[in-house]
């Protein structure tokens, strides 16, 4: 039995923490959402009272927060994990952060003498309650050798992606291929029906010819074809809008800095941050298809 502190309950840390619970693991955790705290605690958890608190005894740190700036504080911080946890164990940051901010945190952990691997996730709200989450890796061979068992707890798909900062690098990189390929495909449903194709219909033809993806087969933007989809319950997210533009900034902050021309991914963004700016950012992305369909998505 490993024991594990794990920090950041919100909609995706909960669930990964209840998993972790339910694979035979003594969890702690902590977050600042006291309701959220009391959630994973009626599973099993024990609710910490801060981070000192959650990693005093900690073998693991498992760590699910909104952006770079946070996991630097709650890692590195005069209160934070590197100055109250036991020096030697292994911090799992599964957020989805810069790259850079990344390689800056796995940087400050060795030097604080812990070992790290950043592992940013795939597969949404209902695979973190289901475990069967894709983890895409970065670090050293034993740190993610280390990390692998921790991660199967919470995953079905694990992935190796190389040295620190290349499980964000994947992340991101996929995540642009996932935006841009939603918008496409609400843009063929929009078309086949101006033409005359019903949803269904369309779906069965493409969904097993050259234009099938992810975005229509698993999460179809269109409603009826996919009944677990988000098109049927008015687009509550699911995998929402913001968090969508998150990634995408992400990705061209990325490409800026390492000379990659991303011109749909760039235009992606647009689309998404003007959904955003409407006042849709809670909204799932599949949701593009309300704008697609008004006309002013492009």
């Amino acid at each position: 039995m490993t024991r594990i502190a794990f920090i950041g309950l919100g909609n995706m840390g909960g669930g990964m923490c209840a998993n972790l619970v339910k694979a035979g693991h003594a969890v702690a955790a902590f977050d600042l959402n006291q309701d959220a705290v009391k959630a994973v605690a009626a599973k099993g958890a024990r609710a910490a009272s801060s981070v000192a608190d959650a990693v005093r005894d900690a073998d693991v740190v498992v760590s699910m927060l909104p952006a770079g700036k946070h996991v630097l504080g709650v890692y590195f911080g005069p209160d934070g994990v590197c100055a109250q946890a036991p020096k030697g164990g292994l911090l799992i940051d599964c957020s989805t952060i810069a790259v850079t901010d990344a390689r800056e945190a796995h940087a400050q952990a060795e030097r604080a003498g812990f070992l790290m691997v950043d592992a940013p996730v795939s597969g949404g709200v209902a695979a973190a309650e289901a475990g069967t989450l894709t983890f895409m890796a970065g670090g050293a061979a034993d740190a993610f050798g280390k990390a692998e068992p921790i991660l199967k707890g919470m995953g079905k798909n694990i992935f190796h992606a190389g040295g620190a900062g290349n499980g964000q690098a994947a992340k991101i990189a996929n995540n642009m291929l996932l935006g841009i390929s939603m918008i496409a495909t609400c843009e063929a449903f929009n078309l086949a029906e101006k033409l005359g194709l019903d949803a269904e219909t369309f779906f069965k033809i493409s969904s097993v010819s050259s234009g099938q993806c992810w975005s229509m087969t698993s999460y179809c933007p269109a409603p009826g074809p996919v009944p677990t989809s988000p098109a049927n319950r008015d687009y509550k997210p699911g995998f929402a809008v913001a968090m969508m533009l998150k990634d995408l900034l992400l990705a061209a902050d990325a490409a800026r800095a390492s000379g990659a021309g991303i011109r749909l991914g760039e235009h992606a963004a647009s689309i998404y941050q003007a959904l955003s700016d409407k006042g849709f950012a809670g909204l799932d992305f599949s949701g593009v298809m309300k704008d697609v369909k008004g006309g002013s998505a492009g």
